[in-house]
Parts: C-alpha cells; sequence; structure tokens
C-alpha cells in the first residue's frame, strides 16, 4: 500500500542478476504508474520508461523538450509501486558532461536501476526517424565518463545507446559501443539495427550485455523473443506498446460515443470498476483505515 517494499538498491541488484543470469529479460514500457502495476502482475521481471512515451503523455514529440527533473519526477512515480527494476530512458543525459552526471544522480535518487544515455546530438530525436545526428565518438565517451564517475550506488546500470547505425553504418556503431564499454557502459543499446545479421554481428563483437528495441512501426523487423535469446541478447524493450494500445482504445472509445451518444457498446472493452479498485488494493487502504481510526483509547 502506497509504496513498495523492496528497496531501489534491492531492485538495483534484482537488475544486475537478471543480467548476469543469461536469461532474457523482456521488458514493457509502462504508461504510468498504474500500467507498471500491471506489468509486475502479469509476471514480467523488469518494466521501462520510454523518453517518447514520456514526451507523448505531455502531447510533445520527442526532440528533447522534456527535462531531467520531469523525468526523474514520472520515474519516481513509476518506481514507487512496483517492485520491478526500472531502466529509465535518459536521452542524451539533457546537456553537457555535467548534466548526465547530475541526471545519473536524479534518477538514483528516484528509486531507478539503471539509465541508458544516447550519442546523439542534443537535442535529440526519436531513433527511429531519419535525419539523426549524432556526436564525436569522443564526447560521447566523456557523457559516458561522467555518468559513471558520478555514480553513487554500484549496482545502478548505466547504459550506453548508440544511433550510429543509420548515420555511420554498423562498423562505426560496433566500434563506438566498443569505446563506451571501455568508458564505463555496464551495457549497450544499439539503436534502430535493420536485421537479425545486424543483431548477430553486435552480439559477436561486444562482450557486455546488450538491448534489442522491438518498437512497432520501426527501422527493422519485429523479432520474437525466442529469437532473440538464441541471438545472445539480455533485454528486449517494447517501448510504446502499452502507449499504442491504450491511444488506439481511446481513440475507438471516442468515436462510438460521439456517434452513438452512449457508452453502452463500450463497456464490454472497458476495465470494470472492480477489478480496477482491485488494481489499486482498495481492501489494504481501506483496512489500514480501519486501523487507524477504529480503536479504543487505553
Amino acid at each position: 500500500m502506497l509504496h513498495t517494499r523492496t528497496t531501489p538498491a534491492e531492485k538495483r541488484r534484482a537488475f544486475r542478476d537478471r543480467l548476469a543470469s543469461g536469461r532474457l529479460i523482456r521488458m514493457p514500457g509502462a504508461v504510468n504508474p498504474l500500467s507498471a502495476r500491471l506489468i509486475q502482475e502479469t509476471g514480467f521481471e523488469a518494466m521501462y520508461l520510454s523518453g517518447a512515451v514520456f514526451s507523448a503523455d505531455l502531447a510533445l514529440p520527442d526532440i528533447g523538450l522534456t527535462t531531467s527533473t520531469e523525468l526523474a519526477d514520472r520515474a519516481r512515480q513509476i518506481a514507487r509501486v512496483s517492485d520491478l527494476p526500472l531502466l529509465v530512458d535518459a536521452d542524451t543525459g539533457f546537456g553537457e558532461p555535467m548534466n548526465a552526471a547530475r541526471t545519473v544522480q536524479l534518477l538514483e535518487d528516484a528509486g531507478a536501476a539503471g539509465l541508458h544515455l544516447e550519442d546523439q546530438v542534443n537535442p535529440k530525436r526519436c531513433g527511429h526517424l531519419d535525419g539523426k545526428s549524432v556526436v564525436p565518438r569522443e564526447e560521447m565517451v566523456r557523457r559516458v565518463r561522467a555518468a559513471v564517475s558520478a555514480r553513487r550506488d554500484p549496482d545502478f546500470v548505466i547504459m550506453a545507446r548508440t544511433d550510429a547505425r543509420a548515420v555511420e553504418g554498423l562498423d562505426a556503431a560496433i566500434e563506438r559501443a566498443k569505446a563506451y564499454v571501455d568508458a564505463g557502459a555496464d551495457a549497450i543499446f544499439p539503436e534502430a539495427l535493420a536485421d537479425e545479421a545486424e543483431f548477430a554481428a553486435f552480439r559477436a563483437a561486444v562482450e557486455v550485455p546488450l538491448l534489442a528495441n522491438m518498437t512497432e512501426f520501426g527501422k527493422g523487423r519485429l523479432l520474437t523473443a525466442e529469437t532473440l535469446a538464441e541471438l545472445g541478447y539480455n533485454i528486449v524493450l517494447y517501448p510504446v506498446t502499452l502507449l499504442r494500445l491504450a491511444m488506439g482504445a481511446i481513440e475507438d472509445g471516442l468515436r462510438t460515443l460521439a456517434a452513438e451518444g452512449s457508452q453502452e457498446s463500450l463497456l464490454p472493452r472497458m476495465q470494470t470498476r472492480s477489478r480496477l479498485y482491485e488494481l489499486l488494493d482498495y481492501a489494504a487502504y481501506s483496512s489500514f483505515d480501519a486501523s487507524v481510526f477504529d480503536f479504543t483509547l487505553p
């Protein structure tokens, strides 16, 4: 009730252990704290806060318009309600290396288990759009080093994302990833790889844990969890899936409401009141409230 009983340190240690296990971690992106509850209830082992989803929830495009403190507030809200480790999309670190260092500490304080920083220029753009630009490799190395040096909890995972595949080619992206590992990155997120062969090439070249981004309507084909496990990947990300499902349902519902003048036909598609109360654990709040107010003074 109110807060998870699992501490941030325990979540970070669990995330590290799962990364080291060799099993593929399936990681849906939470839209909000309530969806985070569902991610845990459905049996997933970790969850994600997407910068694209966070921006869209504020009715903003994913072009670097949000701030580190706004992101940390949302991360805190999500981490508060779930026992699962939370990986956060920290874009470019929101500025210079010193800004990246501050972002690490803000997200540590928010209860996240880790973050990823990318090598795009600031402000960035969605990783599956054309027209991306990346900073020189040396600049991203400084960004990673600053993040690593600012980390206070050694279990907090610092992942480096490279967007260089679409800009400089696969070989350059691999060389960048190796440089980021040398700078202290715990894991690598190669963005917008084209096919299974490129995923395999990255796995063969880079020794640290790797993340595969299975975002819908992107540059690459959607690969199954089984395929990615066979390729040796450690995390498969579904960053925007829940937002797209939710917004599709909202659009359909609004059109029906406008056309029919009643929500009656939509009732079978809705989450019921009782199911919502179950998810919110109303019973625990009621029990707590009763224990506070329904007592007799000695």
